[in-house]
């Protein structure tokens, strides 16, 4: 343990806001807040001379955006930025010009939404202080375009579980992006807040050349077709004489999480079996672990993202030690790994 405090600059274009956020960040005896910003351009100049080690960042603000900003500061000064909020698309183009999160913020005074606000960005304020920046977007390109193509024609049966967290949006992408129409139905628990998750799963609909879409409760899984876990359910892969179908249902958080992979993945180590393969992506925390282990106790082939190419080498790193994962990879190569499996 150390003593030192995360040192915190927060930018919004509210004082109302700026002044809540640094009172209550201030009752966390590992945070300091040094400074606050009213827009992008003092906080390119106290960025300059205060050296934070997070930031907090409106997207919303007057003038300079904030994704527009994180475009701006990243390739000239990297540091762990978590985004603050509202239900807006282009959170997810901040994600990908190199914020490491994001927060929802409170749309209403309601007590428990606040408190609810407060104790998730504490959190992830605590978890960027860990993660690795980047000062531009990863190359996209697959390295050898015959690698990513499926022979024959595969079994129904084959199944491909996907789980992440923090820095996961983007690592997500870099796998789905390079898939091919023809590859087994893929499941995808990332976690993420309600209605964030329909925004993703049509924003890589978009980028991806397979079908990426929001999953709903009583869905058939089909090939060529990727399922984002909604925001506040429990996804699991369910089967019957017809074949794979997705249960998603309102429950209580598992390892500390609403989607939870270990969820996920467990089902798809009871459903599926050795005709399941499981990839488990950068994130804090141990939630997958388990469910990997389960997977590749009953014969699935897992992957796990490796450290050099994790925003946050947490849940990888814990599912690698317990045995989880048959292989270690990065981000670039996850994609043909699992073709390569496939056509086996």
């Amino acid at each position: 343990m150390t003593d030192k405090k995360i040192r915190v600059l927060i930018v919004d274009d509210s004082i109302f806001f700026r002044t809540a956020l640094e009172k209550i960040l201030k009752e966390n005896p590992d945070i300091e807040v040094i400074g606050q910003a009213r827009n992008a351009f003092e906080a390119q100049k106290k960025i300059k001379e205060l050296l934070p080690d997070v930031v907090t960042l409106d997207i919303e603000m007057p003038g300079l955006s904030g994704t527009e900003f994180v475009k701006k500061i990243m390739p000239i000064h990297p540091l762990p930025i978590i985004l603050v909020s509202s239900l807006n698309i282009t959170v997810f183009e901040a994600l990908e010009s190199g914020a490491v999160d994001f927060v929802r913020k409170p749309s209403a005074q309601v007590d428990h939404d606040l408190q609810q606000f407060y104790k998730e960005l504490t959190s992830k304020i605590m978890i960027a202080s860990h993660a690795k920046v980047r000062k531009s977007a990863p190359v996209s390109a697959p390295s050898s375009e015959s690698d990513l193509k499926l022979k024959g024609v595969l079994s129904d049966k084959r199944i491909i579980a996907i789980g992440a967290s923090t820095g996961g949006t983007e690592a997500t992408l870099e796998v789905l992006k390079r898939l091919p129409t023809n590859i087994p139905g893929i499941l995808v628990t990332q976690h993420m807040p309600p209605n964030f998750t329909k925004m993703y799963a049509q924003r890589l609909d978009k980028i991806c050349p397979i079908t990426v879409t929001e999953a709903e409760n009583g869905e058939r899984v089909e090939r060529g077709h990727a399922y984002i876990a909604p925001g506040d359910k429990q996804m699991t892969l369910e089967k019957d004489s017809r074949g794979y179908y997705i249960r998603c249902i309102p429950g209580e958080k598992v390892s500390g999480h609403c989607p939870s992979v270990d969820v996920l993945f467990r089902s798809v180590a009871e459903k599926a079996g050795d005709n399941a393969i499981g990839v488990i992506m950068t994130g804090m925390g141990k939630d997958g672990a388990d469910g990997l282990l389960q997977m590749r106790h009953r014969g699935a082939y897992t992957i796990g993202q490796d450290k050099e190419t994790c925003v946050v080498y947490g849940m990888p790193m814990v599912a690698f030690n317990v045995g989880a994962v048959a292989e270690q990879a990065p981000v670039q190569k996850i994609a043909s790994l699992i073709i390569q499996r496939l056509n086996l």
